[in-house]
């Protein structure tokens, strides 16, 4: 299953905000520098997907990811 994300980095709080069944917007506190705000948004997608592999599909450099779930 591939899910949609809209990333927006270096925000005040972390939330997740589900648009559709595989569309969703997170906000993460971590900079979009060096890889971080891409290897936080992987962690909350896998807490919201437990015991499935997570891996970033697309969008490693933009705000508009893919990531492939299952």
């Amino acid at each position: 299953m591939y899910l949609k994300l809209k990333v927006i980095p270096d925000s005040k709080i972390e939330k997740v905000e589900q648009l559709k069944d595989d569309e969703y917007r997170i906000w993460v506190r971590a900079p979009a520098e060096n890889n971080h705000a891409n290897n936080r948004v992987l962690e909350i997608v896998r807490e919201l997907y437990p015991q499935m592999k997570v891996r970033l599909v697309s969008g490693h450099t933009s705000p508009s990811k893919i990531v492939s779930v299952g």
